[in-house]
């Protein structure tokens, strides 16, 4: 398998689109380390699952994206799992908060800020050196079709997903005589549990059935499909195999259409 003897951090890898990448590079061959949320029964379970499934090595580190502290011990436990270093980064954890910027409170926007820009930002400050030493390194980070356009009620979101867009094109500059190559992913809108918090909770508000406010998100794409964690990890399958590896420093839209309106 193409990915055989890589290792792969995937930050928000406990449920959704991280989870989905991390079986995807599995399967290829990739030892992973999950990170992110979630009880230990959960954890467990995910790592009974990879363990059963796969033939890499599978590891959970535990590390708060909120503080710098926090994100730099997560590195360190890392590079003592695994001391000749990481050979693919996913910089997918994120949250969701839907507030117009007068009342948006401060602390979610801090959270944001961490969590989106931050930690991508001191995770591959701390993996790219062994990255360079290998002459080999795949950096993807998970933006959003937010990161190119905008909406009332997303200024913060879209402000940190057009922001690792930013920090993709440099830190892809800087690396691209060193064998490693860094993009941004930009999903549009995903069947993904963040989607279906806002299904819900929609759904609820306005007394209709959730079926029925998943095909309204849907039909807002021009395809009429919801983008699908499947899709997504395939696209990161692509960045990190061979022929991609003149692929670098690009933010790759897969929203169905949705801003080339």
């Amino acid at each position: 398998m193409e990915l055989s003897g890589k290792v792969a951090v995937v930050s928000g890898s406990t449920t959704g689109i991280g989870l989905g990448i991390s079986h995807h590079l599995a399967a290829k061959g990739c030892s992973v380390v999950i990170t992110g949320l979630g009880s230990q029964d959960l954890i467990d379970s995910i790592l009974k699952d990879f363990r059963g499934k796969y033939n890499g090595r599978y590891e959970f580190v535990e590390g708060d994206l909120r503080k710098e502290d926090r994100i730099i011990n997560l590195c360190e436990k890392v590079l003592q799992l695994f001391p000749d270093g990481v050979d693919i980064l996913i910089n997918n954890a994120g949250i969701q908060h839907v507030c117009n910027v007068e009342d948006y409170p401060v602390q979610k926007w801090n959270d944001m800020v961490a969590i989106s820009l931050t930690a991508p930002f001191i995770l591959m400050r701390q993996f790219i050196p062994k990255m360079k030493a290998k002459r080999w390194g795949r950096i993807i980070n998970i933006s959003s079709q937010m990161g190119h356009v905008s909406a009332p009620g997303r200024a913060p979101y879209s402000a940190v997903k057009t922001g690792i867009i930013g920090l993709t094109k440099g830190v892809a500059l800087e690396l691209a005589s060193h064998g490693v190559t860094v993009n941004a992913i930009c999903p549009g809108f995903a069947d993904a549990p963040i989607l279906h918090s806002f299904v819900k909770a929609e759904a609820e508000e306005k007394n209709i059935s959730y079926e029925d406010v998943k095909a309204q998100y849907a039909s807002k794409v021009p395809t009429g499909q919801l983008i699908t964690i499947d899709q997504i990890s395939e696209m990161v399958l692509y960045l990190c195999s061979s022929a991609a590896c003149n692929v670098t420093g690009t933010s790759m839209l897969i929203d169905g259409g949705f801003t080339a309106r």
